[in-house]
């Protein structure tokens, strides 16, 4: 199959745990654009924290941000998509988590808002390089702003997002998406926002079809990319449900997995 779109998560996927890229991975990269080939981000991640990567290996592409709720050119900044959550349903969600104590972090034009400082805060906004703003009210700071959130987060221990997650799913899984990214990170979604939608977005674009599309992923929010895609790709790191389900599955984000789907499909 003659590949033009490779669409690529970011943790856990095309960064090692010490959250680099590989030299021979770019270079990688770099000799598949070279060919013609659209190569692309799909992450959970703010625009504002996917685009460092981005610059730092030169993509000129738009990138699939926030689970596909933003599509965003890395260079001119043109929004191609869009879907932030409903205003009632987002307000009911941030009431429900506040009820149940639960850390609570919010994105409102492409910043990081919440209610009560925390560690989780502080280890994502190292993680992301992305600082974080403290408000009095989350609900109130949405109304002041005029805006609804790309993205709801909510961070706690492995146990309890399983827990969590079951309950939302119940209680709003018809209305928007849910998704578990890693472990301790359950995210919330438009329903329209999910990897697998913006890749046929992007795909149809360009006029590619998805049989010419590569996903690659490692955890349950890849999933729907990996169904979408020509070829999906999972990680020798990745879920077990995500590596059964996978058409291939690679070496590790540690062991230049991304680098080998590269020179094996690609290149």
């Amino acid at each position: 199959m003659d590949y033009q779109l490779v669409a690529i998560d970011l943790d856990d996927t095309l960064l090692a745990d010490d959250l680099t890229i590989s030299p021979q991975t770019i270079e990688a990269i770099h000799q598949a654009i070279e060919k013609g080939v659209t190569v692309t981000f799909a992450t959970g991640r703010m625009y504002q924290s996917a685009v460092q990567y981005a610059k730092k290996i030169q993509l000129d592409v738009p990138i699939i941000t926030y689970q596909g709720a933003l599509i965003k050119n890395v260079l001119s900044g043109e929004v191609l998509f869009e879907r932030l959550l409903d205003e009632a349903l987002a307000i009911s969600i941030i009431k429900e988590l506040r009820a149940k104590n639960h850390h609570i972090q919010i994105y409102l034009h492409d910043e990081i808002y919440l209610e009560k400082d925390h560690s989780f805060a502080r280890d994502y906004s190292k993680a992301s390089n992305v600082p974080y703003h403290v408000v009095d009210d989350l609900i109130q700071t949405m109304r002041e702003m005029k805006t609804t959130p790309a993205k709801i987060l909510t961070i706690e221990e492995p146990a309890a997002i399983q827990e969590i997650h079951q309950e939302f799913q119940i209680q709003f899984g018809n209305s928007c998406h849910i998704t578990i990214s890693k472990p301790h990170f359950m995210e919330i979604t438009h329903k329209e926002a999910t990897k697998g939608k913006a890749i046929e977005y992007l795909a149809h674009l360009k006029g590619i079809t998805l049989d010419q599309v590569i996903a690659i992923g490692d955890s349950m929010n890849d999933r729907d990319m990996l169904e979408v895609a020509g070829l999906g790709v999972a990680m020798g790191n990745a879920h077990p449900e995500i590596k059964a389900m996978a058409n291939y599955v690679t070496k590790t984000n540690n062991d230049h997995g991304v680098w080998e789907v590269f020179q094996k499909f690609v290149l």
